[in-house]
């Protein structure tokens, strides 16, 4: 299968969100403004021939290079798209000079958990919540 990773648009990031099931409330357009506006960013996505399958978004937060959103619509899934994407999103930290990449996700997202393990991430906390899938599960992964 081939695809290709472009910079992409907040436009085109919230409207693959609307599509991935795992995120129940997706972000607004204006969260992610709010978010990139004024601070280093990076926002990649993969397309195949001209639809856009997945992302990645991440920024500069608090000095650190914060992977916030990213996804692939499932029927594209296990094709190497988001490996692709975190590749390219971490050779843009580097050349940044960031020493490290981190990012949240949730403990019911086990997909997400294996494949930032499988990565080289480590988990470094965790935040208990209410429900113990909802629990947040901070990794990082050092560049």
């Amino acid at each position: 299968m081939s695809f290709e990773i472009k910079t992409g648009t907040i436009q085109t990031v919230v409207d693959l969100s609307k599509q991935i099931e795992e995120f129940n409330d997706p972000h607004t357009y204006e969260e992610y403004e709010k978010r990139l506006t004024a601070v280093p960013h990076i926002i990649l996505v993969a397309y195949v021939g001209n639809e856009p399958v997945g992302f990645k978004v991440a920024y500069e937060r608090d000095g650190l290079f914060y992977s916030w959103m990213g996804g692939v619509l499932k029927n594209w899934r296990r094709k190497g798209l988001a490996k692709a994407l975190a590749d390219r999103q971490e050779a843009w930290a580097r050349q940044q000079g960031y020493p490290s990449v981190t990012f949240k996700t949730r403990n019911r997202l086990k997909g997400m958990l294996l494949f930032a393990l499988g990565n080289g991430f480590d988990i470094i906390d965790v935040e208990p919540k209410d429900n113990i899938g909802e629990y947040r599960i901070l990794l990082r992964k050092d560049l």
